[in-house]
């Protein structure tokens, strides 16, 4: 998939939650350049589950996704995974958190975080 290019959506909401996470570590001057990473590893009760994380810079390798007045860095490995996803933020009375609508996965389960393509 080097050289393809990837879609994926931010709801306004998520955008929001986003830029919190990466404003409380970096000051001003240094969140311009950060960004959230946003991966799929193996685990979860189906086979694969989401991790995010708050980084400086991207890596020479990464896709970088700009929306919204956010960074998203997407490693090579992940990029077949998030292609199409719509990524959310849900905050209800029993839980909050960021939900992934991923059109590329063929089954999941009730935790929301995990899934199997």
């Amino acid at each position: 998939m080097a050289g393809e290019s990837i879609s994926l959506s931010v709801t306004p909401r998520a955008v929001e939650e986003l830029q919190k996470f990466v404003r409380r570590i970096f000051n001003q001057s240094e969140w311009i350049q950060a960004g959230i990473r946003i991966k799929v590893i193996p685990g979860g009760c189906s086979g694969f589950q989401y991790d995010m994380s708050v980084e400086e810079k991207p890596r020479t390798a990464d896709t970088v996704i700009e929306t919204q007045g956010i960074r998203i860095f997407i490693d090579y490995a992940s990029k077949r995974f998030l292609n199409g996803i719509e990524i959310d933020f849900k905050d209800t009375l029993m839980n909050s958190g960021f939900v992934f609508n991923n059109p590329n996965a063929t089954d999941g389960c009730h935790c929301g975080s995990s899934f199997s393509v």
